[in-house]
């Protein structure tokens, strides 16, 4: 058979499972299987690619081909809208697309800037000026802003936060504080890579055992996780399976 009946076959076959499996007019059945090609183009047009616009997972692997494409792209359109409205939001979205784009000391500015009047204890805003000065080994800085943030924001949480917290006593040598806050973060978060963190601490302190099980916890969790979560974790999962060998 001709290659090029073999792939229209495919595609025909593909397109008429994508009816059954999607609910489409069933006359599209008896279209794809007498019109080849242009039954199967038609279809697409007409069925697939409208579809394609409102499925989020297309639209973030769309934003996602588009940033890497052009990746100062969402930093540009939101200086433009910090440019033609100088608010609140505006700013704080261009501190975090700064952020983003490795522009770590453009982001602190522009934390530290809304950090006034109403906002001068903002949490988020607080948190984002420390996550800039951590990027920036401004780590002393990180901690007293992280420590300002949790004294006037009492009820504030954050697992994020938090790991940054710890990360910044780790950084700064204060080892057994790190590893309380670990100990104290790893149960409740979200994700993986508070365990891992604390896990290569634990090895770098000679404390092989216990990092060694808490990779094993990554992993255990890991396997019997959903497949979303072990692809959005793989970075972290990767360093479990090679510290725990």
């Amino acid at each position: 058979m001709h290659p090029l009946l073999i792939l229209s076959a495919i595609l025909q076959i593909g397109c008429v499972v994508h009816v059954v499996r999607t609910g489409r007019p069933m006359y599209w059945i008896f279209l794809l299987f007498i019109g080849s090609y242009i039954a199967i183009a038609a279809y697409l047009i007409a069925e697939v690619l409208p579809g394609l616009g409102q499925s989020r997972t297309a639209r973030r692997a769309l934003r996602g081909a588009q940033d890497r494409i052009d990746p100062e792209r969402r930093k540009r359109e939101a200086t433009r809208q910090l440019d033609v409205a100088d608010t609140l939001d505006n700013r704080r979205r261009l501190a975090q697309e700064s952020f983003n784009s490795g522009d770590y000391q453009q982001a602190a500015e522009l934390y530290r800037s809304g950090l006034r009047g109403l906002y001068a204890t903002d949490p988020e805003l607080m948190l984002g000026l420390a996550r800039s000065q951590f990027a920036l080994n401004l780590n002393a800085d990180a901690r007293q802003t992280l420590d300002e943030l949790i004294a006037a924001n009492p009820d504030f949480r954050s697992d994020s936060g938090h790991l940054l917290y710890a990360r910044c006593l780790e950084a700064l040598g204060d080892i057994p504080a790190a590893i309380h806050e670990y100990e104290a973060l790893v149960d409740g978060f979200t994700g993986e890579e508070a365990r891992v963190r604390f896990g290569l601490l634990l090895k770098r302190e000679g404390r092989a055992a216990q990092a060694s099980e808490v990779f094993s916890t990554v992993l255990k969790r890991s396997r019997v996780a959903p497949k979303y979560y072990q692809r959005e974790q793989r970075e972290w999962i990767d360093i479990a399976t090679r510290e725990a060998k």
